[in-house]
């Protein structure tokens, strides 16, 4: 793997990763069309790659939440109640894709890691953003972070599994979930933030230790942490202006963009223009 596509793989992993576009639909279809497919073991390194690198996406949402953090860091040793409520409300939320994680994992990766499956979850996702879109259309305010109690963090995790299958997009599931339970636009995206510090983290550090070797062998330790320097970069500005967005024009705009991409990337599979891997 070269610098620079290191270097793309990172600013779309980052860049993508918060938003509720599919980080890695984004990432399988990006290594794909840098010929990264064309061997299976370097497929399967590549894919290990998009993983691994999220942990640049983790390092930005823990640069601008800390306070949040500390504050779940003061509760744990008993000296801020909310911060430990929401501590233990982020755990029961991690629960379900931890479980359910360990089982499809490799399920996932053999049937679900290609351009056909992204594409309809990309369909799927944004039919479904659209729908809530509409929903809350003239529905103003919502909760606030403090009002998420077990039950709905139970539910907002159920949701994050969803996101196992590439292309759904992780923040989409979480936010949407969210949204429904009646929190608001703000109190949603930082939920499915700091959720994802969790998830992320887990996936990161698993997928490492599966098959970290494989990757630094077929691409090295410089183009992981150019990945890394790039993810975070990337991740820290889509996440500042996600928020402001989100706040002013809700889910629909992003919701147009899967539909479009979804439709093109069909129509490209269908014409022949683009190829499945091991096709």
């Amino acid at each position: 793997m070269s610098w620079w596509q290191a270097l793309l793989l990172g600013a779309v992993e980052g860049a993508t990763e918060y938003l509720p576009v599919s980080s890695t639909g984004h990432l399988i279809l990006t290594a794909w069309i840098l010929g990264l497919s064309e061997d299976p073991d370097r497929w399967a390194a590549a894919f290990t790659f998009n993983i691994c690198i999220q942990s640049g996406a983790i390092a930005a949402v823990a640069l601008l939440y800390r306070q949040r953090l500390l504050a779940m860091a003061a509760g744990v040793l008993g000296r801020d109640p909310g911060g430990r409520r929401l501590a233990v409300h982020l755990v029961i939320a991690f629960m379900p894709a931890a479980i359910l994680g360990l089982l499809l994992d490799r399920t996932i990766e053999t049937h679900l890691n290609g351009p056909w499956p992204v594409a309809f979850a990309l369909f799927a996702g944004g039919v479904l953003m659209l729908a809530v879109a509409r929903a809350r259309r003239n529905r103003g305010g919502g909760l606030g972070l403090e009002a998420i109690d077990g039950r709905m963090a139970l539910l907002i995790g159920g949701a994050q599994c969803l996101a196992m299958w590439p292309g759904t997009s992780r923040s989409m599931v979480t936010i949407v979930a969210a949204l429904i339970l009646g929190l608001s636009a703000a109190a949603a995206a930082e939920f499915s933030f700091l959720l994802g510090l969790i998830t992320l983290t887990s996936a990161t550090a698993y997928k490492l230790a599966q098959s970290g070797p494989e990757m630094f062998t077929y691409f090295g330790a410089g183009p992981v942490a150019i990945g890394f320097v790039a993810a975070t970069i990337s991740a820290a500005l889509a996440i500042r202006w996600f928020v402001a967005f989100l706040h002013r024009r809700g889910l629909a705009p992003f919701a147009w963009y899967r539909l479009t991409l979804a439709v093109a990337l069909m129509a490209a599979l269908l014409v022949g223009w683009l190829q499945v891997p091991g096709a």
